[in-house]
């Protein structure tokens, strides 16, 4: 690495994590002003929400505004050393552009790799405080109001409920059935109130009525009392999935995934998507920065101020496509996998028309 390549990533980094400090700061404080009443109604203390909600925050914001922080600093960075003909110094003394992007691509890497190491092991754990913070102090007390819920519990076996108290952890109407290859039913028992044990760890099921199906006119009626069983099946299965894949880490979300797969749960498109984003950020983060030194890499009657805006729009437009995308692939409409990467492929195009067409 040589000095040059020294001092740019130096100023890159310093804008970078400078824009993230002021940008998120003011966010948190408006978020502060906007939460104050609730702080206050709970009888909360400035440093008992700092220590318990803000110190969590701020890492979530600086994540999730790293398009628009990376944009920010690369502009500004790019646009200063522009201004002050320093660039047309260092292409002047033979130096090709795209020897010029390096050093911003080195620090963009390093961006990405701590980007993705924060949101893979260490945002989660912050944000599974953020959430019950929320919950305890700020947002109404969680309350499951599905109805006829039915969902496989094994290969063989389904699961259904009329309805379930996540207050109190009881289910009404339960029923289990199994089913064979042929799907054809062979069992199907029948309890109207199932209830978790939190002691024990094991669901007690009331009086049950068991039906089984030997084929043909081969039937049997079973009544059993009141017991204990044990079911892949928990609580947690009817709680809350507000921001339930930010709250995982990724061996954590895997496991869930594959929980999910084999349950056939309709809601596994969102958490694939989630996961498959992890992955994508950090070449995001390269993408928005070679767009940035682009656009920035020549003077502008506009000045910084204006190149600056100009990154603004770029990086809520790249946000505004991650959240479509997360969207689709939520519903089904596109492959989790394909809506991931599809806003890095789309600015990728862009960047390189950019590239082709802009002077520098």
């Amino acid at each position: 690495m040589k000095l040059l390549d020294k001092y740019i990533i130096g100023k890159f980094l310093t804008a970078f994590f400078f824009t993230v400090l002021m940008l998120v700061s003011v966010i948190c404080v408006i978020d502060y002003t906007e939460k104050n009443d609730d702080f206050l109604h709970a009888n909360l203390s400035f440093w008992y929400t700092f220590t318990h909600y803000y110190i969590y925050l701020f890492p979530y914001y600086a994540n999730l505004l790293s398009p628009i922080t990376i944009f920010i600093a690369v502009v500004f960075v790019t646009a200063k050393l522009a201004s002050r003909t320093e660039l047309v110094a260092m292409l002047s003394s033979g130096m090709s552009f795209e020897r010029l992007l390096l050093p911003y691509v080195m620090g963009a890497a390093v961006i990405g790799a701590l980007t993705f190491g924060l949101i893979s092991w260490i945002i989660p754990i912050g944000t599974k405080q953020i959430v019950l913070f929320e919950g305890k102090y700020v947002e109404e007390p969680f309350h499951f109001d599905g109805r006829n819920v039915h969902m496989k519990i094994g290969p063989r076996t389904y699961a259904s409920l009329e309805s379930y108290d996540n207050v109190r952890n009881t289910g009404y109407n339960f029923v289990l059935e199994t089913i064979d290859s042929t799907t054809i039913l062979r069992r199907r028992l029948k309890a109207d109130v199932l209830s978790w044990d939190s002691v024990k760890h094991v669901w007690h099921l009331s009086a049950q009525t068991v039906h089984t199906f030997g084929g043909g006119t081969r039937e049997a009626l079973l009544t059993i009392p009141p017991r204990d069983t044990t079911l892949n099946l928990y609580p947690k299965d009817f709680g809350s999935t507000y921001r339930l894949a930010e709250t995982l880490t990724s061996p954590q979300l895997n496991q869930l995934i594959r929980e999910k797969i084999e349950r056939g749960a309709a809601d596994t498109a969102k958490y694939l998507s989630v996961r498959y984003e992890r992955y994508a950020y950090p070449f995001d983060a390269i993408i928005l920065t070679i767009i940035g030194v682009v656009l920035s890499a020549r003077k502008s009657r506009t000045g910084v101020g204006g190149q600056i805006a100009l990154g603004f729009v770029l990086a809520f437009v790249f946000i505004i496509f991650v959240m479509l995308s997360r969207n689709l692939a939520s519903v089904g409409t596109v492959p989790p996998i394909v809506a991931a990467w599809t806003p890095g492929a789309i600015f990728s195009v862009v960047g390189f028309f950019l590239y082709r067409v802009v002077p520098k």
